[in-house]
């Protein structure tokens, strides 16, 4: 029978890899209220909760790279973006998905939701992986203080003033079709507007 204590174990494993990886650029107690808040925040949206702590390292961990980033404690050598929705589970998924495969490693992409679903959508996933595209590693997310500073350019798609807004960084919003109230036809439609506008995006802040 599983612990009850064993997703705490594996947080605080968690935090003692992170700090070590940290170590010198975050302090530790930051470095565990981070995982620990994560976990906590992907657990009010998991539908299965085995998975969890694990997810929570691995947010965490993108996290605290852009926490470092935002205070300039490590260098910025590609521009960010941030694709922002409201569930985390369509647009900005499939916006992330695609600028990481047409920019490749010379922009850093990012995707958060306003309020997380439970998973990806299943149509998502399945227009994704026609292009070659594999999300099954990703996951919704919450939109965090922290990602946004580390931002260069915020992407929204119909979640409204959800999103902090800084001081000197570029926002826009594409008006783009919610994919959870569509068919898979409708979805592939989204996936080429939106490859359109990220390849665009791609081109003006990395060109090839």
């Amino acid at each position: 029978m599983t612990s009850l204590l064993d997703p705490q174990r594996v947080l605080e494993r968690a935090a003692e890899r992170l700090t070590a990886r940290f170590d010198g650029i975050v302090a530790a107690e930051t470095v565990e209220r981070v995982v620990f808040e994560s976990y906590a925040s992907l657990m009010r949206t998991a539908r299965i909760t085995d998975h969890v702590p694990a997810l929570a390292e691995k947010f965490a961990k993108d996290r605290l790279t852009a926490l470092a980033t935002s205070k300039g404690l490590v260098a910025k050598p590609h521009p960010e973006v941030l694709f922002l929705c409201v569930g985390n589970s369509g647009r900005s998924q499939m916006a992330a998905a695609m600028m990481r495969l047409i920019a490749g490693e010379r922009i850093v992409v990012r995707s958060a939701g306003s309020q997380p679903g439970e998973e990806i959508l299943p149509h998502v996933q399945e227009a994704l992986s026609e292009i070659g595209a594999d999300v099954s590693h990703e996951f919704p997310k919450p939109l965090t203080d922290d990602v946004v500073r580390a931002s260069d350019v915020v992407i929204t798609m119909g979640c409204g003033d959800a999103c902090p807004v800084y001081p000197g960084k570029r926002y826009e919003d594409w008006p783009i079709a919610d994919p959870a109230e569509l068919d898979l036809g409708g979805v592939r439609d989204v996936r080429a507007e939106l490859r359109h506008r990220v390849e665009r995006l791609a081109a003006e802040l990395a060109p090839a």
